[in-house]
């Protein structure tokens, strides 16, 4: 048995239910909040908790609004930014920690990066894979490539449909959004893909998942200005994302005043394909130590993302 054994919780907040993935000292102080992406579940930390709670964190993956065995609001209004943004916030006090770092992937990242940039609460750090700073990756959605790679999006607009075909042979593209990105495959055998495909077969699943898209686009845009973000923040890439391009991490330097860059030479599962690189900067970043650079050099930055 791990040292840091993983136990999944309940946590009442807002009237809602949210299953909550927690390993790690109960009485610590210090809280990371690791948050998942779309079509992931609190599962796809797996590898990250028992290694941020071995550094004396107390650590919550919790199954996001709509996921897992999470509530699962059945209006549309209910999936908007602002309410996923609050979710955490009102996590993060039910947790009674003195302390708040965020981790966040995708999604989880887009949550992430609002959550500081609107300074809901004081955090001690900030780390996100694979979402880019949401000024950066507007910028990006005023080109083609970006907006190309970004279609799926508009398809998940569509009523009904999107939920079909998702779930058409036992959630066989549920499967496939992370197998067939992989670089590495061999990190997404079936029965971890089954994980996920048995989730997105859950009644109501699918729809709740989509909603995030779908109150996104229907409700307030995001058009807000951004100050500097005073705080201290990771950002992990996997260079080979074929959703997000690497254009969208340049120049976020500007917009952070202590920003680390670690890109690494996997897909947009960067956490759970490169789980030892991953872990190893996220150890280091935390603890303050020199961060390592596994990628070799030639990333180069162009002056104008998305061209």
């Amino acid at each position: 048995m791990s040292e840091h054994p993983i136990e999944s919780e309940f946590v009442e907040v807002r009237g809602l239910r949210f299953e909550v993935q927690q390993c790690g000292d109960p009485e610590s102080d210090r809280l990371i909040l690791c948050l998942h992406g779309f079509p992931e579940l609190a599962y796809s930390w797996r590898h990250q908790l028992p290694m941020l709670a071995s550094l004396g964190y107390r650590v919550w993956a919790p199954n996001q609004r709509g996921y897992g065995n999470s509530s699962r609001p059945r209006e549309r209004s209910a999936y908007h930014v602002d309410e996923l943004v609050a979710d955490v916030a009102a996590l993060a006090d039910a947790s009674g920690a003195r302390s708040l770092t965020l981790v966040g992937h995708d999604w989880g990242g887009m949550v992430a990066w609002l959550f500081a940039l609107r300074a809901v609460r004081a955090l001690e750090g900030l780390v996100v894979m694979n979402l880019p700073h949401p000024a950066r990756f507007r910028q990006a959605l005023a080109f083609w490539p970006q907006r190309r790679r970004s279609l799926y999006a508009l398809f998940f607009q569509l009523p009904w449909l999107p939920e079909r075909l998702l779930a058409a042979r036992d959630a066989r593209l549920i499967g496939e959004a992370f197998r067939g990105m992989a670089v590495d495959k061999e990190r997404f055998p079936d029965e971890v893909l089954d994980v996920y495909r048995q989730h997105a077969l859950e009644p109501g699943a699918l729809t709740a998942m989509l909603n995030w898209y779908r109150a996104m686009r229907s409700g307030p845009k995001l058009k807000e200005e951004f100050p500097i973000l005073d705080t201290r923040t990771l950002m992990i890439w996997g260079t080979q994302d074929t959703a997000l391009g690497l254009e969208t991490t340049w120049r976020t330097g500007d917009l952070v005043r202590d920003f680390t860059l670690r890109y690494l030479p996997v897909s947009h599962w960067v956490q759970q394909e490169a789980p030892e690189a991953v872990n190893e900067i996220l150890e280091a970043w935390l603890c303050g130590r020199p961060v390592p650079d596994p990628m070799p050099a030639g990333i180069t930055e162009a002056p104008e993302p998305g061209r």
